[in-house]
């Protein structure tokens, strides 16, 4: 690949979606393509349809998993190979510390089962970057939307941290880890220096 993929990784109220956009008007950083998971297009919106009703967590997981697929399919992997870098907002790694949370009841390691399931043909990120906060401060951050997911409780969000940083353990070389209960032109300039560090 020519171009770098950059994921933002962290649990719902961290703050990554806010530093996307923010990233966005930010020029100097050079020639990204910004995108997201789930995506929004019509696999994607049936994502959102699980995510909001009562689907059943296997089947809102390979609901995901085709998402993304599509994704890397018809952007991420044309993007990289045209020499584009890319900016995810959540990618494989939400998958895993999330579905490896619904899944709990199912499997004896859930979020293994999940990554054995992307080995061979997901494109593993260059860098990520988890945006990692207390779980009761993102709820408190989430309480302030005019609805809350499923995905947004303090005892859920508890075992996802747990997963992300699991998963940071696995691949260090991969993950660079930061805190987000700052101002957020603290959290912004952190980023923008991880970012291009990588280059």
């Amino acid at each position: 690949m020519k171009g770098k993929l950059i994921t933002l990784e962290g649990i719902d109220g961290s703050g990554k979606s806010t530093i996307c956009s923010r990233l966005r008007a930010r020029p100097e950083l050079g020639d990204f393509l910004f995108t997201r998971e789930p995506t929004t297009d019509w696999i994607g919106e049936a994502v959102e349809r699980a995510i909001h009703s009562d689907t059943d967590n296997l089947a809102e997981l390979f609901l995901f998993t085709a998402d993304h697929a599509e994704h890397i399919a018809k952007v991420i992997r044309p993007a990289l190979e045209s020499g584009r870098n890319v900016i995810s907002d959540r990618y494989s790694d939400s998958r895993y510390a999330y579905q490896g949370m619904t899944l709990c009841d199912k499997f004896e390691d859930p979020m293994e089962w999940i990554q054995n399931i992307h080995r061979d043909w997901t494109i593993v990120p260059n860098l990520t970057i988890l945006f990692d906060i207390e779980p009761e401060i993102a709820v408190y951050r989430c309480g302030k939307r005019s609805e809350q997911t499923k995905f947004e409780k303090i005892e859920f969000l508890e075992g996802v941290c747990a997963n992300y940083l699991r998963l940071a353990e696995q691949e260090p070389e991969r993950f660079i880890i930061v805190n987000t209960d700052r101002a957020i032109e603290k959290i912004e300039a952190d980023v923008i220096k991880i970012i291009t560090s990588l280059f």
